[in-house]
């Protein structure tokens, strides 16, 4: 054995003794330093780490005066970041998920009711048909006074109270008392809940021989086959144009909006594009499936139509396509992506932009210490005069885009119209308006169906209601003797000038109240100033063959 072997021998327990010491060092600094990161993240799949928010958070509960809940300073931590973010980047809580995620699956599951709350008590406004409340025998106008033996009525119940009593997992049972008109004593149901549908499509019909009306309220996951079949059954119907009303559709799906466009273009059209820090750029371009590519088309918009209402609209006002009428959208042009938490909370999180076939970025402007006024932005409008006078609207000219057949547009804060109709300042129906946005005659209309309820259930179509029901002369009389109850007064002179449009408005509610939106849209058309102009233009418009 060499001098170098025997020295290596011995210096070998050394090093592996040295080896050890440092292993337990190292481990014990790991253990103090990051004890609180020892967890993958379940969203990046790596090891976090060092985390001041935890170590906060944890410090807190360990250390606090008094006892804290740790949930609820997660929750506003997470708010808090959000709110440093944009305005449409949010934090569900479990609570919230499934009334924020329900509209735009299309379903949710309950006993199948609209309802309001009127007089402090829960009023069924309508069944849904097929719907578990409609087999058993609820109606409209019933009052819930008890849901499984809890008392409702008269106790300050809300809207929110209501919906988590009622809803529940499909194949559970609630039992609930009804008070009903004319019935002498308390009827008493067990409903047992199932999966209840929630429409995306108001109503489709025909406006005239050749025209179409179809209204979407959002964008969901069932949209498109609801579309679809719309415009199947109006085509067989002869419709050779169409009006899509897009106003006050507040978007959903990125996916919807896609398909829904595509109908309109021909192959290889851009639809929309997206792209963000952490996104790649992804294009849409439209297929050559769609069946309304020789539809001429108008888009109805207005201050209420965002996100992806507006896509649909930039996707066809930028590739040259119909005509959009009405006033400036929203202005939303942020992507979300949503991720489920533990505990059943989730996080929606802007992820992109999305931009217009032209690379506009329709996204208005926002402070992040300030949403509140993002929000109510529609309201400056108002008071800064857009809404009366298209000429109020300012654009910059950095934002200035053209479309292939050479019409400007412009990026920076909604979509402007084609052709602008502004919030009418209609002096000459001045009492009209008065009621009409004090909400009178949709609670004199509402009160009126719920007292002749026998008398109007004749009316099961919407042939036989607009036929046979108009607002009486004594029926006008008894409102604006309601109004004058209420504080508000008028020269018989103006009264009669606002007669005509509250007796439609009027049967248009009532129209709603016993046949829902095929009840309502069809009449208040007759005196809504937007539909009026598209059915005008589109009127002179050559019919594509």
């Amino acid at each position: 054995m060499t001098n170098r072997q025997k020295n290596y021998r011995v210096y070998l327990p050394i090093a592996f003794a040295l080896v050890l010491i440092s292993g337990i060092i190292l481990g014990f600094l790991l253990q103090s330093g990051v004890s609180q990161n020892k967890a993958v993240s379940f969203i990046t799949g790596k090891r976090p780490v060092y985390n001041k928010v935890d170590e906060v958070i944890h410090y807190v509960d360990n250390n606090y005066v008094d006892s804290v809940n740790q949930n609820h300073l997660e929750t506003d931590a997470i708010k808090g970041m959000m709110n440093d973010l944009d305005p449409h980047s949010e934090y569900i809580t479990a609570a919230d998920f499934n009334a924020m995620n329900d509209p735009l699956r299309g379903s949710f599951q309950g006993i199948g009711i609209s309802f309001r709350i009127e007089k402090d008590t829960i009023m069924v406004i309508n069944t849904i048909p097929g719907g578990p409340s409609a087999k058993i025998g609820l109606m409209a106008g019933d009052r819930i006074v008890k849901v499984n033996d809890t008392l409702v009525a008269g106790v300050h119940v809300t809207n929110n109270m209501a919906m988590r009593k009622l809803k529940g997992k499909k194949g559970t049972k609630v039992k609930v008392t009804i008070y009903r008109h004319g019935v002498p004593k308390l009827l008493h149901f067990t409903i047992t809940r199932g999966i209840i549908p929630m429409y995306s499509l108001d109503i489709a019909y025909m406006v005239n021989k050749q025209l179409g009306y179809i209204k979407l309220n959002k964008f969901s996951a069932t949209t498109y086959e609801e579309f679809d079949h719309a415009v199947r059954k109006l085509k067989k119907e002869g419709m050779k144009k169409l009006i899509l009303d897009l106003r006050g559709n507040p978007g959903g799906y990125l996916s919807a909006a896609i398909r829904v466009a595509d109908e309109f273009l021909p192959k290889g059209k851009i639809i929309v594009f997206t792209k963000g820090l952490h996104r790649p750029k992804t294009v849409a371009l439209s297929t050559s499936k769609g069946q309304l590519k020789h539809t001429d088309v108008a888009v109805l918009i207005n201050e209420g139509t965002a996100s992806a209402a507006e896509i649909v609209t930039g996707a066809l006002q930028d590739n040259d396509v119909g005509v959009v009428i009405g006033r400036r959208s929203f202005g939303k042009g942020l992507v979300q992506e949503q991720i489920r938490l533990p505990g059943g909370s989730a996080l929606r999180l802007t992820v992109a932009r999305y931009y217009t076939p032209t690379g506009r970025c329709i996204q208005k402007p926002y402070k992040k210490d300030d949403f509140k006024a993002y929000y109510s932005e529609a309201y400056r409008r108002y008071l800064d005069g857009e809404m009366q006078n298209a000429d109020s609207i300012k654009f910059n000219d950095s934002l200035k885009f053209t479309t292939p057949d050479g019409k400007v547009v412009y990026g920076g804060g909604g979509i402007m119209p084609d052709i602008y109709v502004p919030l009418a300042n209609d002096t000459l129906h001045s009492y009209y308006n008065i009621l009409a946005n004090k909400g009178m005659i949709y609670q004199f209309a509402f009160d009126y169906t719920d007292s002749h309820r026998p008398q109007l259930r004749k009316f099961t179509t919407f042939k036989s209601f607009d036929k046979g029901f108009n607002m009486s002369n004594k029926e006008f009389n008894a409102l604006v003797k309601y109004a004058k109850e209420k504080g508000i007064s008028e020269s018989a002179g103006k009264e009669k000038l606002s007669e005509k449009k509250i007796k439609i408005l009027f049967k248009a509610y009532v129209g709603r109240n016993i046949l829902n939106e095929k009840g309502f849209y069809p009449i208040y058309h007759e005196i809504d100033p937007i539909f009026k102009k598209a059915v005008q233009v589109m009127d002179s418009r050559h019919v594509n063959d």
